[in-house]
């Protein structure tokens, strides 16, 4: 599932492809889950409009628009943005992956998935494909508030210790539990949790309200090194997650524990053991985290 790097590697690279340009024409899909304002009212709505502005707000994008609009998306689980020319197999579905042949070159063509079809003037085309519908688009009037962007918390990069602390000393769920809930710290998710706590020598299974001010500050600065690091590199690209520009991103190859149960602690040797908590695969050092 994306996470606040994947989410920032996209605005940083899909922006160039939007931002100051104007929308001719808009192709969707027919309504469906994915879609929180109908596909037509988006196609009446924002055809010849410019786009201004391109924002991260936790794991959503929000983009401006010149008559002050805003258009809401969110990548879900298996969400790509990206521009036309962009080639990875990872765009194609798993059956088309497998069928490939090795070195060939993979072009994307526009499929059932392919939920948003931005025509812009003067640049490529820009693609939103989702091939489980967990993504969303919603188009929010001039001076709206979006009910989503409401219920975050802190960025993650821009927390404060002291605010995500007194967060923790209310919930008696374990740490790796209130570091996913957005509305603690907004843009954290599973990967990077785990990653931050091995590094931090904290166990995910600690009770949130039981962490001093100290350890809340060890786990924040780590979780901005991993999360800094995986923009720097581009994102994980463990399933779906491809850039706009049709690269892998290169962060899955730094982790420490994250899906590596049974392999050996890169620090102690000792194997990483795999628990469910919150109904979340985590993955942890039982030896290097108290």
């Amino acid at each position: 599932m994306p996470e606040l790097p994947e989410v920032e590697v996209t605005r940083r690279r899909i922006a160039p492809f939007l931002v100051g340009k104007r929308l001719v024409e808009l192709k969707t899909t027919a309504p469906s889950y994915f879609f929180v304002t109908p596909p037509d009212e988006l196609r009446k709505r924002l055809p010849g409009l410019c786009f201004t502005a391109l924002e991260r707000k936790g794991k959503y994008l929000l983009a401006t628009l010149s008559d002050e609009s805003h258009l809401l998306l969110h990548l879900g689980m298996t969400g790509q943005l990206f521009a036309d020319g962009a080639s990875n197999p990872r765009l194609l579905r798993k059956t088309g992956r497998a069928a490939l042949t090795p070195g060939l070159e993979v072009g994307f063509r526009p499929d059932a998935h392919t939920h948003l079809e931005f025509h812009m003037d003067s640049a490529p085309v820009v693609f939103f494909r989702d091939t489980r519908k967990f993504g969303k688009v919603e188009w929010l009037a001039p001076g709206a508030v979006s009910k989503r962007l409401s219920k975050l918390g802190p960025d993650a990069l821009e927390a404060e210790p002291e605010g995500v602390h007194a967060s923790f000393r209310r919930r008696s769920v374990a740490v790796k539990t209130a570091l996913l809930d957005q509305s603690v710290l907004s843009g954290a998710g599973n990967i990077y949790a785990d990653e931050c706590l091995f590094l931090a020598g904290v166990r995910p299974n600690r009770s949130a309200n039981r962490l001093t001010l100290q350890q809340t500050r060890r786990i924040l600065a780590e979780l901005r090194r991993v999360l800094e690091r995986s923009i720097e590199t581009g994102g994980s690209s463990i399933s779906d997650y491809v850039a706009p520009d049709g690269l892998d991103g290169g962060y899955q190859d730094e982790r420490r524990v994250y899906a590596r149960a049974g392999e050996p602690c890169l620090v102690c040797g000792s194997a990483i053991k795999r628990v469910v908590l919150g109904q979340r695969s985590t993955h942890y050092c039982s030896v290097c985290q108290k």
